[in-house]
């Protein structure tokens, strides 16, 4: 199956730290994301990948679903195919919810959300159409649900990392893996 548009390395191409990341993933899912294969090529794998998962999976003042609901909402936006079938099927994990993720990524102003979540995913989307134009009062939504400056600042990156990465992704013609449409 071809994952990339580009040529994805074999692993034993790999550098040694590469190959444990993998190990280590293999392990956890069972399978190596076609996003990590795909980006190993660059040298900068490991930059990407190590503010990503800190961003994502790491101690943090926004929950992993809040988190999830934001990276579902953008990248459906941005038509990235690869990231709204590995985020639907984070999301559908973390909540069990089979419904939510699939309106987040075909119409996330839909979607019944907490009014946290629901300021978040709506920051979100403000970020990926019309970040030219935002104020100091697009923040007003964000701190009126009790986000601090710390947590607004923790949004404005997971927008950021997927409006980044899913134009990456686009560009390149990643595919997503297949376990991400099954069930675990």
């Amino acid at each position: 199956m071809v994952i990339s548009w580009l040529r994805v390395p074999e692993e034993a191409e790999l550098s040694e730290e590469v190959r444990e990341l993998f190990a280590r993933l293999r392990e956890k899912t069972g399978f190596v994301p076609n996003v990590a294969r795909a980006f190993a090529l660059s040298p900068r794998f490991l930059l990407w990948f190590r503010y990503y998962d800190q961003l994502m999976r790491g101690e943090g003042l926004l929950t992993r679903e809040e988190k999830e609901a934001m990276a579902i909402a953008i990248s459906g936006e941005n038509r990235c195919e690869y990231c709204v079938a590995s985020h639907k099927r984070y999301l559908k994990d973390l909540t069990g919810d089979p419904v939510l993720p699939e309106v987040l990524a075909a119409n996330p102003r839909r979607a019944d959300l907490p009014p946290r979540t629901r300021a978040l995913v709506d920051f979100a989307l403000k970020v990926t159409h019309r970040h030219h134009e935002m104020t100091e009062g697009d923040l007003r939504p964000l701190r009126e649900v009790g986000l601090s400056d710390e947590a607004i600042l923790e949004a404005a990156e997971v927008a950021a990392m997927f409006n980044f990465t899913n134009r990456l992704l686009n560009a390149l013609g990643f595919k997503p893996n297949p376990e991400y449409y099954h069930a675990p």
